[in-house]
């Protein structure tokens, strides 16, 4: 593989630092983006025969840019991956015209591959219940199993992401009415508390035998340290193996769940979108399509036929 030039690594870094400066973006997601763009200066120089200077990058041709899909599409890279690695180049490209003043618009103006988006895949109430009980009495040691629960409960209850539940710090407790958290990008949210939710956590807080201190994390593994998010991916798995759900029943459908139900019972979108932590609407609005086709489900199913 071609290394890239010192100019073009130099580039990237800075472009990455304003991602995370400037745009919030989280570090994973700079991390893909400057990997795309490199996967695709890497193309180039193959492609064009030597390493280029970037204002030749900024002004590339369309044809050049359709040889790298074609090449990608080639190697088997979903339509969606290469869309996601087109919205980096964009990115990229933006940036390096407003620095260099070169001409972006064959990148700015590609159409990226289109593909159809994966619709979430929630549980039925009753089963993300039944999911939650489950996963307690599959633990043998009584804290364990209410710690496990009252992080379920915060995916099902509050919708958050488990990487949210798990960041949370021993300063948490006791739960207040509304959490303030901090999800991807850095972007906060207030995130209202169930009661239920919040017993869970109290009672799992009187069991753990760690001190939680406010600076340390709340959930704590069988050793003291933090709660492994694996961990709970398995004891789900485990779960969802004896109720018979399929492979879909994850701790982030739990999160799709609690969306899902909301927007059921007649829950507004824009509010979902503020609970859920989304930037943008179009994201939220998945769940519209998930409950459309529950509709049409019910439909087939119900409806009397002559």
């Amino acid at each position: 593989m071609t290394a890239l030039s010192p100019q073009q690594r130099d580039a990237l870094e800075e472009w990455g630092r304003q991602l995370s400066a400037l745009r919030g973006a989280a570090a994973r997601t700079v991390t893909a983006y400057q990997a795309d763009v490199a996967a695709f200066l890497q193309f180039m120089a193959i492609h064009r025969g030597g390493t280029e200077g970037l204002a030749a990058l900024a002004s590339l041709p369309q044809a050049d840019l359709r040889a790298f899909m074609a090449h990608e599409r080639g190697r088997g890279v979903s339509a969606r991956s290469l869309a996601r690695s087109l919205s980096a180049l964009r990115n990229f490209a933006a940036w390096l015209a407003d620095r260099t003043g070169a001409d972006a618009s064959a990148i700015l103006t590609a159409r990226a591959p289109r593909f159809k988006r994966k619709l979430p895949r929630p549980l039925a109430e009753e089963e993300a219940t039944r999911m939650i009980e489950t996963v307690a009495d599959l633990r043998a040691e009584e804290w364990i199993a209410t710690r496990d629960r009252a992080v379920l409960m915060l995916l099902y209850g509050c919708g958050l992401r488990i990487s949210e539940a798990l960041g949370l710090t021993g300063a948490a407790h006791p739960l207040p009415e509304v959490l303030r958290i901090t999800g991807k990008g850095g972007k906060t949210r207030l995130v209202p508390v169930l009661p239920v939710a919040r017993e869970a956590v109290a009672d799992y807080a009187r069991l753990c035998p760690f001190d939680l201190v406010p600076e340390a994390a709340l959930f704590r593994g069988q050793r003291g340290g933090p709660l492994n998010p694996r961990l709970v991916a398995l004891i789900m798995e485990k779960a969802r193996m004896q109720l018979g759900l399929p492979a879909t029943a994850t701790p982030h459908a739990l999160r799709h769940s609690f969306a899902t139900h909301l927007l059921s019972a007649g829950g507004d979108l824009r509010a979902i979108q503020e609970l859920l932590g989304h930037a943008s609407l179009s994201t939220t609005q998945a769940y519209t399509a998930v409950d459309a086709a529950r509709l049409l489900e019910v439909y087939e199913k119900a409806h009397p036929r002559a």
